[in-house]
């Protein structure tokens, strides 16, 4: 028989806020067997207090403090158990990763499901805020393949940083030359979702083989627009559902397949949120 995991992903913009602002309410009533966290923007033992005894909990903060930040935990006693093992390394060894990127490898019934945390710079264009994020992403392009070498059932879960496809943001025509929605940033996004080991024509008009990982989000919801998962604080833009869609589930095949319920946890008003991105929650069959 299969057992259900619960995976949510949810960049927090700092879980100490997103505490005082209600954010354990909705962890208490959501079930969750893995919880994967972006912008933590705390220490070890603030996410240790917040969350509880009741999570084995990973947490890699940022070089500089107050930024950035990633997190994992698992609820004890539930279909995942402790990590077996971590990482947190990613790219050359003079590239700073750190607070972006956290691996965990779970057994789950006797099958190790790896979890990544990862949470991609949002750059700035032709500043070097761009220039780290095409050094991550390059990164990315190295090691999804690794991850699928070791483990059928891999997952990315984040804050990528990037609307793959029109689809994704529903103002693209006026976030065409915004980080965000370049055409070079969505190429990678191009062969992640490529089909593996095809040559794959990307949207910026370069080439390059297909790394077979599945959009969950997108097979899930099909051809429309969003659903998103962030919206900025700005204007209207959270009632009248101007939003992004940037916070992934990036599955293996074999995970992708066993996907039995995907959820974006949009608050019901603007001033029920605690975080400007919503949780994305998908319950996978393994």
């Amino acid at each position: 028989m299969a057992t259900r995991l619960r995976i949510a992903s949810v960049n927090v913009n700092g879980v100490r806020a997103a505490y005082r602002k209600g954010m354990g309410d909705w962890l208490d009533a959501r079930d969750i067997d893995i919880l994967a966290l972006q912008e933590v923007r705390a220490a070890d033992a603030d996410v240790e207090g917040l969350l509880g005894d009741g999570w084995n909990i990973l947490h890699d903060a940022a070089t500089a403090k107050g930024r950035a930040g990633v997190a994992l935990a698992s609820r004890k006693g539930s279909a995942a158990s402790a990590p077996l093992a971590h990482r947190v390394a990613l790219g050359a060894d003079d590239f700073d990763s750190a607070g972006r990127w956290l691996e965990a490898d779970f057994d789950v019934d006797g099958k190790i499901v790896t979890v990544v945390s990862t949470y991609v710079h949002s750059g700035v264009v032709d500043t070097p805020k761009q220039v780290e994020k095409y050094k991550f992403l390059e990164a990315m392009l190295v090691r999804l393949p690794e991850l699928a070498a070791s483990s059928d059932h891999a997952l990315i879960v984040g804050d990528l940083n990037v609307g793959h496809r029109e689809l994704d943001i529903k103002n693209w025509r006026g976030n065409r030359k915004k980080a965000g929605f370049l055409l070079e940033e969505r190429a990678y996004f191009d062969r992640i979702f490529g089909e593996n080991g095809t040559t794959i024509g990307c949207v910026d008009g370069t080439t390059g083989p297909g790394l077979g990982w599945v959009d969950v989000g997108r097979r899930f919801a099909g051809e429309v627009d969003g659903p998103y998962t962030w919206w900025s604080q700005r204007g209207q833009a959270f009632d009248t559902d101007t939003g992004w869609r940037i916070d992934y589930h990036v599955a293996t095949p074999a995970l992708a397949a066993a996907v039995a319920d995907y959820r974006i946890d949009k608050a019901g008003a603007w001033d029920e949120r605690w975080s400007d991105h919503a949780p994305v929650v998908v319950d996978y069959s393994v």
